[in-house]
């Protein structure tokens, strides 16, 4: 008893950090935990969304969900763009950062934040801008292509195209943040290591072979599992340049999901919802991955698993 009234005292000198911190969580359960639960719910169950009735239909979205063929078209655009970003983000941040590391590199704080702008860019914004920047009749790009002769690309309107487009624009916004990422794995790196390998002959590149990746390695796994996460989440620039066209060329899973509860003729919130849980596990699986990633990365780094 007497621990329980400790504990109970001890809970009401702390009050005022947690009644600071009752408004977040509130929110945080009104807005990310009750969408998440309902969602689970609602698959369930056959709803529009307007009906007061909710039928409940037991696996059954799930196994429309996973007989619809554009469901598994946007699954593999999906896969196929993070397949595609992940490594370019990684390699393109690295050497970046890598550039921006030199410590001989003038103006170095000028081109991180260079590189770092379009990042804390809006991703509506940037998308309806390419929209112009690549419009096949008097954008900046056709313009160039013209006055060089070359024959002209729709590059939003091609089924051929659009995807690649988008990636080249995913890639320019975000490679700023694994830039980040990068540049505070180098710090790790010490400086009299490279420093003695340069006195012991060796080369800038046998120096960034033999010192500095073996120490990167760790960073790489994290780098790469945290990209990986969030190139799954591209809704708002491909809804913005492309909406999932052409002919469904660049329609992601979380624009599948969109079409199906908002923009349908009839909305089917339980099989959108069905939707929405697979990407779920989707993203569970990837969590887990990262999680033993990290604890892999630790133990390779000689840290606590």
């Amino acid at each position: 008893m007497t621990t329980v009234a400790h504990s109970g005292g001890r809970l009401w000198q702390a009050r005022w950090p947690y009644l600071f911190l009752l408004p977040t969580a509130v929110l945080y359960g009104l807005y990310t935990l009750w969408p998440i639960a309902a969602s689970w719910w609602y698959s369930f169950v056959s709803w529009s969304g307007f009906e007061g009735d909710k039928q409940f239909v037991g696996l059954q979205n799930y196994r429309e969900v996973l007989a619809d063929p554009l469901f598994w078209n946007s699954f593999g655009v999906t896969m196929l763009f993070m397949v595609v970003t992940v490594p370019l983000r990684v390699a393109l941040g690295l050497a970046v950062a890598l550039l921006l590391n030199h410590p001989r590199l003038p103006f170095q704080r000028l081109f991180r934040t260079a590189f770092f702008l379009p990042v804390v860019t809006t991703t509506a914004i940037v998308g309806v801008v390419m929209q112009f920047v690549f419009d096949p009749s008097d954008g900046p790009v056709a313009e160039v292509l013209h006055g060089a002769g070359a024959p002209g690309i729709d590059f939003l309107g091609s089924p051929d195209a659009a995807l690649w487009t988008v990636v080249v624009v995913h890639t320019w916004k975000w490679v700023g943040v694994t830039m980040i990422y990068w540049l505070a794995a180098l710090q790790t790196v010490p400086r009299d290591v490279l420093e003695a390998a340069t006195v012991d002959g060796a080369t800038g590149w046998q120096s960034f072979r033999h010192v500095t990746v073996p120490m990167l390695i760790p960073f790489f796994v994290i780098i790469t599992l945290l990209t990986i996460e969030q190139n799954l989440q591209v809704f708002d620039l491909v809804m913005t340049m492309t909406g999932g066209g052409p002919y469904y060329a660049t329609e992601v899973i979380e624009l599948y999901i969109y079409r199906w509860a908002f923009a349908a003729t009839v909305p089917e919130l339980g099989f959108a919802s069905a939707a929405a849980v697979v990407l779920g596990l989707v993203l569970l699986v990837v969590g887990v991955g990262q999680l033993v990633g990290v604890r892999a990365a630790r133990r390779a780094a000689g840290g606590d698993a």
